[in-house]
């Protein structure tokens, strides 16, 4: 098993991924996730790896990844297009410096999910993010 991790530009926090995410899925679904490359270690990906999310410079949430498809951009130009549960998990805040495009990301490496009703998880993500750029989260 694989993971990949990604910038969300242009998203503010975890509130406003989902919110972006449950308007694509209700416009357009399956949700997907369009990316210029496909993973070459697409199959390892698919053996039950997620997809983390860098917002405001702190890992803080995952998604499953269901598929790797070929898709197109709104131009026509071919694309990949990774099918996403639209299941957001929240995990452990993490600082991460910014990269272009997504990366392989080792299970060893990924924060754990945010259990249920875990104090951190209630802490507003403005909050979360502090704390794990100030490494104390």
């Amino acid at each position: 098993m694989l993971h990949l991790i990604k910038l969300a530009v242009g998203i503010r926090d975890v509130a406003h991924l989902e919110a972006v995410q449950a308007e694509r899925l209700n416009r357009n679904p399956p949700l997907r996730h369009l990316t210029r490359h496909a993973p070459k270690r697409g199959a390892d990906v698919l053996a039950g790896g997620s997809i983390y999310w860098v917002i405001g410079g702190v890992v803080q949430a995952r998604q499953l990844i269901m598929d790797i498809v070929p898709g197109l951009y709104e131009d026509g130009s071919a694309c990949c297009a990774l099918v996403l549960d639209p299941v957001i998990v929240r995990v452990e805040a993490r600082s991460k410096k910014a990269f272009q495009g997504w990366r392989y990301f080792a299970p060893a490496e990924a924060p754990p999910d945010v259990r249920s009703g875990a104090a951190v998880g209630e802490m507003p993500d403005e909050m979360r993010r502090a704390l794990a750029a100030l490494a104390l989260l």
